[in-house]
């Protein structure tokens, strides 16, 4: 699995490609979090607007480009023909356990019998809330046929245990095709375990979800470090950033692993981005800040940076926002339409 010319590979594993600092210890936070009676739910929990998508529009579209929140790090992205989920999860519990572990606030926007024909799923670590057992192999049975899975470097093992198919495995910056689409694995800050044995054994990583209109990018699950300003370098624009705001508090612990809303905003000026939408915040209660803070935090971070809420927006759960408008014009290729005329 490790390849010593590549710095973030390491003997047993994977490691960051800067320095992260010290981590801090998880039972002390927990320790923290029962001594100070955290998190705190509002009296009658939480109130998120949960709006109901068209899904009879959204299985019949094959033509305009879509994006359709679902819920914590999981969209339905339509493009180029092509209906394609990010870090699906559609059950109850980001947990390996069914009765314990963070529970939905919020439901899933689009169930299982809601979506559309899945063709491709990209998956940007091994984190219960972000790769869910029971929702790949749903997916992975759909009648319609199992979609392309692509995934980080070390999970197609995880997935040939559950008798799922990867139709890429991939190291940073090594991109797979699928019709039109480019897909490519780039660098973030985080790690992965599924079990206390198993840590930084497989890697992560962001997704760059490329059309010849259109370059999306799906950040994962990430601290902030200099790997935005490599990406925005190398790719020169981003035309619509998925960036987390949420799961930040307490920082002295979660900054190494978690932006804050903050260093979202400066993620997305380093990826050069024409537009950010927030993700992974108001679905699951898994650190210490209330769980409707994070879009206020957001709202100071832009206005402080100049930044209207058109460039970085919001969508509420449920919510399909048409990305027509933020499509490129394609290049004409005059070589290859000469050689045609001739």
């Amino acid at each position: 699995m490790s390849d010593p010319k590549r710095s973030h590979h390491t003997a047993a594993g994977f490691q960051n490609n800067y320095p992260e600092g010290k981590r801090g210890s998880y039972w002390k936070w927990q320790r923290e979090r029962w001594q100070k009676g955290l998190p705190e739910i509002p009296p009658g929990g939480y109130r998120f607007e949960l709006l109901r998508p068209d899904v009879a529009w959204l299985r019949s579209n094959r033509t305009e480009p879509t994006l359709t929140w679902i819920g914590h790090a999981s969209f339905l992205l339509q493009l180029g023909g092509v209906n394609i989920l990010t870090d699906p999860h559609l059950t109850e519990r980001a947990s390996p356990f069914g009765v314990v572990g963070p529970k939905r606030v919020v439901q899933p926007a689009l169930r299982f019998h809601d979506l559309p024909h899945i063709d491709a799923v990209v998956i940007s670590h091994n984190h219960y809330d972000h790769l869910d057992r029971a929702t790949v192999r749903r997916l992975a049975a759909q009648a319609t046929g199992a979609p392309r899975f692509f995934v980080p470097l070390g999970l197609k093992t995880w997935f040939a245990g559950l008798g799922i198919r990867v139709g890429a495995e991939l190291d940073w910056w090594e991109h797979a095709q699928l019709g039109a689409l480019s897909f490519t694995l780039v660098p973030a800050q985080h790690w992965s375990a599924r079990t206390p044995w198993d840590r930084n054994r497989t890697l992560w990583g962001g997704w760059v979800i490329e059309h010849p209109a259109f370059r999306f990018f799906f950040a994962g699950d990430t601290g902030y470090s200099r790997d935005f300003e490599d990406i925005g370098r190398r790719l020169g624009f981003v035309d619509l950033a998925a960036l987390p705001i949420g799961a930040y508090e307490p920082r002295w612990f979660m900054s190494v692993m978690h932006v804050n809303p903050a260093e979202a905003v400066k993620i997305h000026r380093d990826l050069r981005a024409r537009y950010s939408v927030a993700m992974h915040w108001g679905t699951f209660i898994l650190t210490d800040e209330p769980l409707d803070e994070p879009p206020q935090k957001l709202a100071a971070a832009r206005h402080a940076a100049g930044i209207s809420a058109e460039e970085f927006f919001l969508m509420k759960h449920g919510e399909t926002r048409r990305l027509a408008s933020m499509m490129r014009p394609i290049a004409r290729d005059s070589a290859r339409e000469a050689a045609v005329a001739r």
